[in-house]
């Protein structure tokens, strides 16, 4: 991945997916982690399991591992959420925590489809409730204010890794 690697994190809603799609447009190189590395499985084992139930969604570390290993990038951002993150946040040489306000992330949630995580309301009780109490989160990330338009979370972002 890169010289530098950076981990973007956050509940559901905050802005993951788009701060990746604007890194990307912006010719950063930025991985899609809820797309490209996340599956169902033991936080612990890694071991992968049937169904969906959000404590089991994890990424695979050594995946991870392979990617931050490889140089070709001057920077690399790692996005989405991860419950085993703990296995592999030492890898990452900053940690970005995107937060938004209650009633910003339920406007967000309350815009999905029901398809999609977040979109139906006893998820949105879920979401609501990790908002409140940040038991998900990597502790000690620098925390980014989402609820302000992508370009300008980006920038502060990367203000903050040169």
């Amino acid at each position: 991945m890169g010289v530098r690697n950076y981990l973007i994190e956050g509940v559901s809603g905050t802005g993951k997916t788009s701060v990746c799609d604007e890194l990307q447009r912006r010719g950063h190189h930025a991985i899609h982690g809820d797309r490209e590395l996340s599956y169902q499985g033991d936080p612990d084992t890694g071991e992968r399991l049937a169904g969906f139930a959000h404590e089991h969604h994890i990424w695979d570390v050594d995946k991870v591992r392979a990617l931050a290993a490889d140089r070709t990038h001057a920077m690399s951002f790692f996005c989405g959420g991860s419950r085993n993150f703990s296995r592999f946040i030492h890898l990452f040489d900053g940690v970005f925590v995107l937060e938004v306000d209650l009633g910003t992330l339920n406007r967000r949630l309350a815009a999905r489809p029901e398809d999609e995580f977040g979109g139906r309301a006893v998820e949105r009780e879920f979401v609501a409730r990790l908002h409140a109490t940040k038991e998900d989160l990597p502790k000690g990330g620098v925390v980014i204010d989402a609820t302000a338009p992508v370009a300008r979370v980006v920038d502060a972002i990367l203000s903050r890794c040169r």
